[in-house]
């Protein structure tokens, strides 16, 4: 079965880097059409007041990460998440990575805030610290391309972490077989890191620039993680209070 994915896209690139990478939503279409299961996409840039038409409907939602802060006052973040605990609240499945990772911890009640460790930026290593039937094929570790510096701090109830780190404890987690969040970025390729790399290098400071930059000779397995969102989209949803 073809499965429809509708993503909310949360950011436009850089100018610079826009005629090669086009935008999040294209990179995860890029990701998905690499995986061994088939799904048609619709990108809507909600940043930009675009969302899907009334009655239409999809297998899953997934939210985009961002430069913007995830806890911050703008009036399309607001409108999202409003949006985001609607859809919860319908049943319907969703997934997010890095900004919308942490959205939808802040909507469902979690928390997220600016880190007091700092960047996260190249590739980082994750502990898993659980299995579910979705996470085939199965790993013991997982490596991710990340670009953050907010964090979930406190999980929603009912979340389970899967993946963390010292950096990064909340790294993934899931919410019963309806949520699935990242903050690591699946989408990105090596090349696209390291022009963010090269734009923040001031910002960053020369050591962690550095150090990322040399951890990009790590391979990351996005691909891997990419299958597993299609996988748990899958996945027969149960009913919520029956949920393991």
């Amino acid at each position: 079965m073809l499965l429809r994915i509708c993503i909310l896209e949360t950011d436009v690139l850089r100018p610079e880097l826009v005629a090669q990478y086009q935008g999040y939503g294209r990179m995860f279409e890029q990701l998905f059409s690499r995986q061994p299961v088939a799904a048609e996409f619709c990108v809507f840039n909600v940043m930009n007041g675009n969302y899907p038409p009334d009655g239409e409907r999809f297998d899953a939602y997934l939210v985009t990460g961002s430069k913007a802060d995830s806890f911050g006052s703008d009036p399309w973040i607001q409108t999202l998440k409003a949006y985001l605990l609607k859809l919860y609240e319908r049943g319907e499945k969703l997934l997010g990575v890095c900004f919308g990772h942490q959205l939808l911890a802040l909507t469902l009640g979690g928390k997220a805030e600016r880190a007091d460790k700092g960047w996260g930026v190249g590739v980082h290593r994750y502990s898993l610290a659980a299995h579910a039937p979705w996470m085939d094929p199965e790993v013991t570790e997982l490596t991710l391309l990340i670009s953050h510096q907010d964090q979930v701090t406190a999980l929603p109830d009912g979340a389970t972490v899967i993946a963390s780190s010292d950096f990064c404890p909340n790294a993934a987690y899931h919410i019963r077989d309806q949520v699935l969040c990242f903050q690591g970025h699946p989408e990105f390729v090596h090349d696209y890191s390291r022009a963010l790399l090269d734009a923040r290098q001031e910002y960053l400071g020369d050591e962690v620039y550095q150090k990322a930059v040399a951890s990009l000779a790590t391979e990351h397995q996005g691909d891997l993680v990419g299958e597993w969102m299609l996988r748990f989209i899958q996945q027969p949803a149960k009913a919520r209070d029956s949920a393991a």
